[in-house]
């Protein structure tokens, strides 16, 4: 991983499972030049997913996160690039999905608050990127490779 990069936590949830747009997601990140580097297809329980949005917990809508996020199956992936995180969060748009401009995931695959097809990473919470992954993955479910494509993407040569 080149100086520059970084990774980053995205999750697609039970709806976009449901509704078939794991395809669609992971190919926006990647025709974006992002690299993937972690992903896997699972059921989330109770507990993960009291972890994960533990943050939230005081929130008179957290169960109702809890009960969503462990409904059906999920697909996490790490993604990993130069500002990745910012950039996925470019890409993914406002949580409700009716404030994202078309062009974004949310913007152009969903209608509802609650159904909004992805999670990411939030830029803004200091570190938040860090503890989803570990939260998430374990080290040696994360790949390190070049790939070909970087000199296409990057100006930079490190990565």
């Amino acid at each position: 991983m080149s100086h520059h990069d970084e990774r980053t936590f995205v999750m697609v949830k039970p709806d976009g499972v449901q509704r078939g747009l794991i395809g669609e997601v992971v190919s926006r990140f990647e025709d974006r030049g992002l690299k993937l580097v972690g992903g896997k297809f699972m059921q989330v329980d109770e507990e993960l997913a009291r972890e994960h949005y533990a943050e939230l917990s005081e929130q008179p809508f957290f169960e109702g996160l809890v009960e969503f996020i462990t409904s059906g199956p999920v697909f996490a992936m790490v993604w990993e690039g130069a500002d990745a995180t910012a950039q996925v969060r470019s890409m993914v748009g406002e949580t409700d999905p009716a404030e994202s401009p078309p062009g974004t995931i949310r913007g152009d695959l969903g209608l509802d608050l609650g159904h909004n097809v992805i999670h990411a990473s939030d830029h803004e919470e200091e570190g938040a990127n860090v503890r989803e992954i570990d939260l998430w993955f374990d080290d040696d479910e994360l790949v390190d490779y070049g790939l070909d494509t970087a000199a296409w993407v990057y100006e930079d040569e490190d990565h």
